[in-house]
């Protein structure tokens, strides 16, 4: 890939630095983290004081720059300037957005920052979706005869979410909160199964382990992740990628469930639009089946 500092490539600067993290050496991740921090200072930095705000080499910095995809740096610095900017003007971004969230923040400051990182963590993941991975997936699931899904912590919330919404459309599908059961029913998939595993950092072992019994048993495997050369990605039949924002305080928990969830409404949207008059009816059946166990809405006072 090569970056020559054109407004698609600083579109996507800050996305490629986030989904390459796990791959960095650690000298070359503090440049990166350094650079997510903070990305419009990092934009005016030298390469000198980029390394040794990082507490490491020019070397370390040059090798970063070039496995962002970047022959220069002044490229980068450009695309940083130019993506954080564009952001700001987008979506009106509140003074130190990209700053995490700290002691002295008020309630407000922090729904700023917090509904700002979400947000562009949808709009980050709706730009690097590849469609025709989501195309496939679509396909998959419709014709399968059975789906398995499996996440450990936030990822396994959001399974149970995919899992509700496909049932809801008539599909057998099944969500297991451990991974002993999990194994054992990916084992009795086949060529008719699809098996989902969903992972932000795409290295839980419990994931990767699912999805490949899943793999050797012909079924067709799906990762959601947000790092797609990771080992569950290298794993998939299909990776559907995620670009969640994160920092310290707003941990995978929090940053990669809002993108997980973006993608599981495309996902679900697409294979209920594939099988359009009998999902509507299914919907129909279901929303019918709970209505009454509401309460009854209270009475207006004269």
């Amino acid at each position: 890939m090569e970056a020559a500092g054109n407004v698609q490539s600083s579109r996507t600067v800050l996305v490629r630095i986030r989904s390459l993290l796990p791959a960095l050496r650690p000298s070359e991740r503090a440049v990166a983290e350094l650079v997510l921090a903070d990305p419009s200072r990092a934009a005016m930095m030298s390469i000198g004081d980029l390394a040794e705000h990082g507490g490491t080499s020019t070397t370390s910095v040059v090798r970063f720059y070039k496995k962002v995809g970047y022959r220069g740096y002044s490229d980068l610095r450009l695309d940083l300037a130019r993506e954080t900017a564009r952001e700001s003007l987008a979506n009106n971004a509140p003074t130190g957005v990209y700053e995490d969230i700290n002691t002295s923040d008020s309630l407000r400051d922090i729904v700023s920052k917090i509904a700002y990182n979400e947000t562009m963590s949808i709009a980050d993941t709706a730009q690097v979706l590849d469609v025709d991975q989501l195309a496939e997936a679509v396909e998959a699931i419709s014709r399968s005869r059975k789906i398995d899904i499996f996440g450990v912590g936030a990822g396994g919330l959001v399974g149970q979410d995919l899992q509700q919404k496909l049932h809801r459309i008539g599909l057998t599908s099944f969500t297991w909160p451990e991974v002993h059961v999990a194994l054992t029913s990916a084992a009795l998939l086949d060529d008719d199964g699809v098996a989902v595993a969903i992972s932000h950092s795409g290295a839980t072992v419990d994931t990767v382990d699912f999805l490949k019994a899943a793999k050797d048993t012909g079924a067709t495997t799906i990762a959601i992740t947000n790092h797609a050369d990771s080992p569950l990605g290298r794993t998939a039949h299909i990776v559907l990628s995620t670009a969640a924002r994160e920092t310290p305080f707003r941990p995978g928990a929090m940053g990669s469930r809002i993108a997980q969830m973006m993608v599981v409404d495309c996902l679900f949207v697409g294979v209920a639009q594939h099988s359009y008059e009998a999902s509507i009816a299914a919907l129909r059946k279901t929303h019918a089946a709970v209505q009454g166990r509401k309460l009854p809405r209270a009475s207006s006072p004269d």
